[in-house]
């Protein structure tokens, strides 16, 4: 009966749902991220080098990548909802064992070769997350929202690195460095319970409206890629699919595109905060805090990205380009974290990193997993983000390695700032002059993608 009169309602339960793949990707982002907070400690309480803790802060990425492409055809072959909830669980006991590293080690031998494999066994774990995000995103977004969801959910590190980089920062000052991976696993626990409650397919889910399920529907989204029938029915990958894949002159600007933006990502996660204090004479409290300005500053570009990409498809604008011009300008903004390097004052520091960031987030939420959603086949959806978000995410472990070994060798972090602040360049170019149109691989005919050509000169179905 419940669900006979919701069915009759106006709902927003797609706004949930993004609500929900939002907490959990700040989760995500923050059990990445907490280490850095704590680096510092880590460090002098083990005896580390900053080229041994820049490995234990690559780690992480190294087992992401690995796992990404088994982990979307995990997606694909088991859906998003079982797949997400058992790797949340997981992630989360990880990050719990983190803080325990003290009480099971007993020289900087044993810590460093632990935490490696906590941090290993946590970026292999999380793989899954991001894909199974876009996933969500295909399955309850039409076309001309995708870009305002896909950037929620890609912000999601400015979020955790806001909220939980002060936290964090105030739990090692006044508890100790195991603190904040005590909290954050906590956190994770009990949001398994949340996801299992709450996510559903659309189709299946008990309070979406008629109208909400029409509306998002006839807009584009693949509503049944998570139904039982479609899994049990979708047929083992090819070898074909595979080259599809990793042929594409399109799809891999995207992937070095991702690449570009991750590089920076990972710098403000693992590097920054140390920066600030190393560097630029902050201690951990105070780095903590400082990191505020340029994560909520990139949260906004990322909010904006994704607005102005649907705004110029609403307004006529071809998906290529509105998509690609917020990238590219973006990326150029973001550059300027280069001048870093010369800026005197820890002011003038944190106002260039706002305004690079915010570039930065203007880039993710305009043309990262929002082509994705645009592009990727629908019998391989999550293959597709993580093979994306797999090489992409190779610059999450060279990114902190080579930054740490450009510290340890030249002892100065100028020649690091301009390293990162190169990717910004290379990717811009890229979409800009090689990339070419931005459409559906392998199903030319798809009105989900096909259709955004033409979508801004028509007001289409109006939203629910």
């Amino acid at each position: 009966m419940l669900l006979s009169k919701n069915r009759n309602e106006n709902s927003h339960v797609r706004i949930w749902i993004l609500c929900l793949i939002l907490f959990l990707s700040v989760v995500a982002y923050a059990d990445r991220s907490i280490l850095s907070i704590s680096g510092s400690a880590i460090k002098e309480e083990f005896g580390l080098s900053a080229i041994q803790l820049g490995l234990i802060l690559s780690a992480f990425s190294w087992a992401y990548v690995i796992g990404q492409i088994p982990g979307g055809i995990f997606l694909d072959r088991f859906g998003t909802k079982k797949v997400y909830g058992v790797t949340l669980a997981l992630w989360s006991v990880s990050t719990i064992l983190m803080g325990f590293i003290g009480e099971f080690s007993n020289g900087m031998t044993m810590a460093l070769v632990l935490m490696f494999a906590l941090r290993f066994a946590l970026g292999l774990i999380e793989a899954p997350s991001f894909p199974a995000n876009a996933r969500a995103v295909i399955m309850w977004f039409p076309g001309a929202e995708r870009g305002r969801a896909s950037s929620l959910f890609a912000s999601a590190q400015y979020f955790a690195v806001a909220i939980f980089s002060p936290l964090s920062g105030w739990l090692v000052s006044r508890f100790g460095w195991e603190w904040p991976f005590f909290v954050l696993g906590g956190i994770g626990v009990l949001a398994v319970f949340v996801w299992g409650w709450y996510m559903r397919s659309p189709k299946q889910h008990p309070h979406v409206s008629a109208a909400e399920l029409k509306y998002i529907e006839e807009g584009g989204a693949l509503v049944d890629i998570d139904s039982a029938q479609t899994l049990k029915a979708r047929p083992p990958l090819s070898k074909a699919m595979f080259k599809t894949l990793l042929s594409n002159r399109m799809l891999w600007c995207a992937y070095i595109g991702q690449y570009c933006i991750i590089a920076l990502s990972y710098f403000f996660i693992t590097w920054f905060p140390i920066y600030l204090v190393q560097a630029r004479g902050m201690n951990i409290m105070e780095a903590g805090f400082a990191t505020i300005a340029p994560a909520l500053f990139g949260f906004l570009g990322g909010i904006s990205g994704g607005y102005i990409s649907d705004k110029l498809l609403a307004n006529g604008w071809s998906l290529s380009w509105a998509r690609k011009t917020p990238y590219i300008v973006g990326m150029l903004m973001a550059a300027s974290l280069i001048l870093a390097a010369v800026i005197p004052t820890n002011a003038g520091i944190i106002a260039i990193m706002s305004f690079a960031f915010f570039g930065k987030g203007v880039a993710a939420g305009a043309g990262t997993w929002t082509i994705v959603s645009d592009t990727a086949p629908k019998e391989a959806v999550g293959l597709a983000g993580a093979i994306f978000n797999g090489i992409g995410n190779m610059a999450g472990f060279i990114t902190p390695l080579l930054f740490g070994i450009i510290v340890g060798v030249t002892g100065s972090y100028s020649i690091g700032l301009v390293f990162v602040g190169a990717h910004c360049i290379v990717a811009a170019l890229l979409f800009l002059l090689v990339m070419g149109p931005i459409e559906r691989v392998g199903d030319e005919q798809d009105s989900s993608a096909t259709s955004y050509e033409t979508q801004g000169k028509q007001d289409g179905i109006k939203a629910v």
